[in-house]
């Protein structure tokens, strides 16, 4: 699970832009877009996430995805694309699933992956979707280079924690990224469950030798930001902030290459 993530929008089509190409493949979700940037031919994805438009929430690069249409998540403008596959997350509706099918779209829907193992099957699975085998064993070996573990004597400890306070707990990629940069989940040591809020007294009283934080945000989150490191201003020379945008958390993929290397930079 992830916390953070952009409410999936109901939209009947974005104004301004191409239209999108009957018979190819489109993706609605951002995550299978940012793996796609990587393993796909050009000129065989035909439209892409209405989120992979938007800096803010895109994992995958701006100028591959600016390049297409985007589309939303409702059955109808999906129909109306006349796609011969969608790629497209696991939480569609059970009734825009069934009006897709009843319409002879053929849907490939993938979840967001928990361990560097099923994300690396997730490409696989992507890839041979799309006929695209060989350019996702190659990002595969990519992520594996990536993540190779990290031996440490005596390891920092660490959190990530996201603009709304939750922080990545055992059980999550993070956790599992921590792991391998070389770090010691802080979240262990103030109880947390899987995905948990930390609060910022706790953090005050016990505060882990790096936090992994964004240092930018908007509107509501942007206030709440300022607040949070007015008060982490007390923690200099106890602990290390370390940019980290909440949108490496939303995805696998290339997204958890990028997360390594600021995880590795951070030694």
């Amino acid at each position: 699970m992830r916390f953070g993530w952009p409410l999936l929008l109901l939209l009947s089509g974005c104004q301004g832009q191409p239209a999108i190409a009957p018979g190819g493949i489109i993706s609605n979700n951002p995550c299978i877009d940012s793996v796609l940037a990587e393993i796909a031919a050009p000129g065989q994805i035909a439209a892409v996430s209405i989120y992979s438009h938007d800096p803010d929430s895109s994992s995958a690069p701006q100028q591959w995805a600016a390049a297409l249409p985007a589309i939303g998540n409702s059955a109808e403008e999906i129909i109306a694309a006349r796609p011969v596959l969608l790629l497209t997350g696991n939480l569609a509706s059970n009734g825009t699933n069934v009006a897709l099918k009843k319409a002879g779209i053929k849907i490939v829907a993938f979840g967001v992956p928990e361990t560097i193992e099923e994300d690396a099957t997730q490409i696989r699975q992507i890839a041979a979707a799309i006929g695209r085998e060989a350019a996702g064993e190659a990002l595969i070996e990519r992520l594996a280079d990536a993540t190779a573990s990290t031996q440490a004597a005596t390891p920092q400890s660490a959190i990530i924690w996201q603009t709304g306070g939750f922080v990545a707990g055992k059980g999550t990629l993070q956790d599992e990224l921590l792991a391998r940069a070389g770090f010691q989940n802080a979240s262990a040591i103030y109880g947390l469950n899987q995905w948990d809020i930390l609060p910022l007294e706790t953090l005050i009283r016990k505060p882990p030798t790096v936090i992994f934080m964004p240092r930018s945000a908007q509107g509501d989150d942007a206030r709440g930001l300022a607040m949070r490191e007015d008060v982490l201003r007390h923690l200099k020379g106890k602990a290390r902030i370390v940019d980290f945008p909440d949108k490496l958390l939303f995805c696998g993929g290339p997204t958890v290459i990028k997360a390594m290397a600021l995880m590795r930079a951070a030694k």
